[in-house]
């Protein structure tokens, strides 16, 4: 269950399957392309490239610096490490078509 939701999520097999049924390419056919995609957007990403797909959002990498926190269970002090966080941002063309859909 992500974010409170119950409902069931959409996987790779399945945007496959969509594709197959849509675009009419055979499933292999279909499964290949999804995962060109991917490893597209992969590389793209791995290269600090900012990924925008027009009308959907745009993914980046961002790097967050190390910072001072705690242990919950202890109140100890410790430095949380920098890490690599990737973000996602809609477009305002699908913000205004997924707030139309409820």
């Amino acid at each position: 269950m992500v974010g409170g939701s119950s409902l069931p999520g959409m996987t790779k097999t399945d945007l496959v399957e969509v594709i197959y049924e849509r675009v009419g390419l055979s499933r292999k056919e279909a499964a290949k392309a999804v995962d060109t995609v991917l490893e597209i957007v992969k590389d793209s990403l791995r290269r600090g490239e900012k990924v925008k797909i027009s009308g959907f959002g745009s993914f980046i990498v961002n790097q967050k610096r190390a910072r001072r926190g705690r242990n919950p269970q202890t109140g100890d002090p410790l430095i949380i490490g920098s890490r690599c966080v990737l973000s996602f941002k809609a477009s305002e063309i699908l913000k205004e078509r997924l707030c139309r859909l409820r």
